[in-house]
């Protein structure tokens, strides 16, 4: 039968793409109260990461970066993962728009 060699690739790209996906570099980045450590976060140009926010704050951040096209809204005292396609070679702002007076940070790429 075909059924088996098929859902045998199948599985196969499944645990693949599970696999790719947990080769993703992580850079830890932590809120607190309106601002982010570390507030530069260097990462490789050309490759796709994640960014691992925690909120170790009293209140809720929402994490954003229209440069970065992303917007998450994380609550006090959790930890969110935000995946980033690959850049190009420069400085990507984001900020926590709940506290964009003191809550700025950048993504270098180099």
């Amino acid at each position: 039968m075909r059924t088996r060699p098929l859902l045998a690739l199948m599985l196969g790209a499944l645990l693949a793409s599970s696999v790719l996906a947990e080769d993703l570099a992580t850079f830890k980045l932590v809120a607190r109260d309106g601002t982010f450590d570390p507030a530069v976060v260097q990462v490789p140009a050309g490759k796709r990461f994640r960014i691992e926010v925690s909120n170790q704050g009293k209140s809720a951040i929402e994490f954003e970066s229209r440069d970065l096209k992303q917007e998450k809204v994380i609550p006090p005292g959790k930890t969110a993962l935000v995946t980033i396609n690959a850049l190009k070679p420069g400085e990507y702002r984001f900020f926590d728009e709940f506290h964009e007076k003191t809550g700025q940070g950048k993504v270098v790429a180099k």
